[in-house]
C-alpha cells in the first residue's frame, strides 16, 4: 500500500500587503568595465543591433497609399566622379554679344486708300440698245444692269431660264431671297411645283417654256424682307421683258401671282379670263404663284382651271 501524500499548505488570500511582503527586492550587481580584450577592433564591422519595431501610424495620422506605387530606391555602385578644381589663371570665355533689338517698324499708312475713287458705275443701257440684243448680249446686260436703284442693294441679277424658242413664257413679279441666293428664277420647292404644273398640261419645262420675271433684281425692305416691285422698277426692267418676248416667240404668256399680273398689265388683272398684252395681242392668263400654293394647297384646284384655260387659249 503506497504512502499517502503529504498535506499541501493552506493558501493565504491575495492582498496588496501580502503581495508586498512576498516580493523582496534583489540587489542587481553593478556591471564591471569590460576588459580591453573584449573591445571590438576598429577594422571589424560593428554589428548593428536590430532597432525596435516602429509602431505604425494610425490611418488618421498618415496615409501610405502613395508608397505602394513608389519606385524602389536604386543604390548606385559607381564610384564618385572626381572633378578638377578650376584653373583660376585660365582666361574667361568671352560671352556672346547680346541680340540687337530690332527697330520699331512704322505702320504703313492707308490714308491714300481713303481718297481712292470708287469704281465707276457702268452707264445704263438704253432701250434702243436692248431692243436689238441677242441672247448672250441680253444676259450680260441684265447681269450688269444699272437702270434703277436695285443695282445698289442686289446680291446679283437673276436672268430668265428655259427654252429660247418657247411655246409659253411664264412670268413672275421679281426674284425672291431664295431665287437671288440660287441665281435661278422660281427656285427651290416653288420651282419644282411650277414644273409639275407645266407637265400637267403636257409641256416640257426645259423645251417648251421660258421662265422669267418682270424685275430682274430682288426688291427688299430695309430689314431685308421681300417686297413687291415699284412702278419705277417695273418701268426700268420692261425693255428686258419685251426683248425676251421677241426672242422666244412665245404664243402664250402666263403670270404667277397677283403682283406679276398687275405689273405686266400695268393695271387691273384678274384670274379666270384671257387678257391681251402689247401690239401683238399676246394672250395672257393669270394664276397663283407656286409659293402661294405651297402655303394654301386648297387653291390648287383653281390653279388647275387656270392652266386648262391657258392651254385652250394657246391653241386658239
Amino acid at each position: 500500500m503506497p504512502p499517502e501524500p503529504a498535506p499541501r499548505p493552506a493558501q493565504r488570500p491575495f492582498t496588496a500587503a501580502a503581495a508586498a511582503a512576498t516580493v523582496t527586492p534583489v540587489a542587481q550587481p553593478r556591471p564591471s568595465a569590460p576588459a580591453l580584450s573584449s573591445v571590438p577592433s576598429m577594422a571589424q564591422p560593428v554589428s548593428q543591433q536590430p532597432s525596435a519595431p516602429r509602431t505604425p501610424a494610425s490611418p488618421e495620422q498618415e496615409s501610405t497609399a502613395w508608397f505602394d506605387e513608389a519606385p524602389m530606391p536604386v543604390v548606385s555602385t559607381r564610384p564618385p566622379l572626381k572633378t578638377a578644381a578650376p584653373n583660376m589663371n585660365q582666361p574667361a570665355r568671352p560671352q556672346p554679344p547680346a541680340a540687337r533689338t530690332p527697330a520699331p517698324v512704322e505702320e504703313e499708312s492707308t490714308a491714300w486708300f481713303d481718297d481712292a475713287p470708287a469704281p465707276a458705275r457702268p452707264a445704263p443701257v438704253s432701250d434702243e440698245a436692248i431692243a436689238v440684243m441677242d441672247w448672250d448680249a441680253l444676259k450680260t446686260a441684265v447681269a450688269t444692269c444699272t437702270r434703277c436703284a436695285l443695282c445698289e442693294t442686289r446680291r446679283n441679277a437673276v436672268n430668265g431660264r428655259g427654252a429660247h424658242n418657247a411655246k409659253w413664257i411664264a412670268i413672275g413679279a421679281a426674284p425672291s431671297r431664295l431665287d437671288e441666293k440660287d441665281n435661278q428664277t422660281v427656285a427651290g420647292e416653288a420651282g419644282q411645283l411650277l414644273h409639275n404644273m407645266l407637265k400637267a398640261v403636257e409641256l416640257k419645262p426645259e423645251d417648251d417654256v421660258y421662265i422669267t420675271s418682270l424685275v430682274k433684281c430682288r426688291p427688299s425692305t430695309p430689314d431685308g424682307a421681300d417686297r413687291a416691285p415699284t412702278v419705277d422698277e417695273l418701268s426700268a426692267c420692261r425693255p428686258y421683258l419685251e426683248r425676251e418676248l421677241v426672242l422666244t416667240g412665245a404664243a402664250m404668256a402666263m403670270t404667277f401671282g397677283q403682283h406679276a399680273a398687275r405689273g405686266l398689265m400695268l393695271g387691273p388683272a384678274a384670274r379666270g379670263k384671257v387678257m391681251r398684252y402689247g401690239e401683238a395681242q399676246l394672250p395672257v392668263v393669270a394664276t397663283y404663284h407656286p409659293d402661294d400654293l405651297l402655303r394654301k394647297p386648297e387653291d390648287k384646284a383653281k390653279a388647275w382651271a387656270d392652266l386648262c384655260l391657258a392651254k385652250a387659249a394657246g391653241h386658239g
